[in-house]
């Protein structure tokens, strides 16, 4: 049973990978309509590092949080990025603000040290472990998950 699940959507995400999906499609017709030479045409190699790219980005389009009985889970689009944390092993949640050079997606920051993880916009809400470590979660409803986060575990 999920007690708390939120998706937030990356806009600027979006149209990044849909500008990027317009830019390889123009290089691939202009590839393909290029008279026959040793040079033309498309490349298996270019052509897979580019349907790469976009796989990609387009995995960073959207983060869902949920918090079930046992855990709380962080998944980035459709699922190939995804983080548990055991309930059990938070000892703080806050509501917080990233700095805009912080950046989005997932990210190390190393002063102070921390783990990011974020599609759009500032506000996190910042975990920290039994073991130390800080991780924050970006959501566009940081009052709720940390909220959500508080009353699933045993501190308030």
């Amino acid at each position: 049973m999920t007690s708390y699940k939120h998706t937030q959507i990356g806009y600027l995400m979006l149209v990044v990978t849909l500008a990027v999906l317009v830019l390889f499609t123009w290089v691939q017709i202009t590839a393909r309509a290029e008279p026959p030479s040793v040079d033309s045409g498309t490349n298996f190699l270019v052509t897979s590092i580019m349907a790469l790219v976009l796989f990609i980005l387009a995995s960073f389009t959207a983060l869902t949080t949920s918090i079930d009985k046992n855990c709380l889970q962080i998944k980035f689009g459709y699922g190939i990025f995804k983080k548990k944390f055991l309930l059990s092993e938070i000892v703080s949640a806050k509501q917080v603000k990233n700095h805009w050079y912080y950046g989005w997606g997932i990210r190390l920051w190393l002063w102070p040290k921390m783990w990011i993880y974020n599609v759009s916009g500032f506000d996190a809400v910042e975990i920290i472990m039994k073991n130390g470590k800080v991780y924050r979660i970006g959501t566009d409803t940081s009052s709720e998950l940390a909220t959500a986060i508080k009353q699933a575990t045993s501190f308030q």
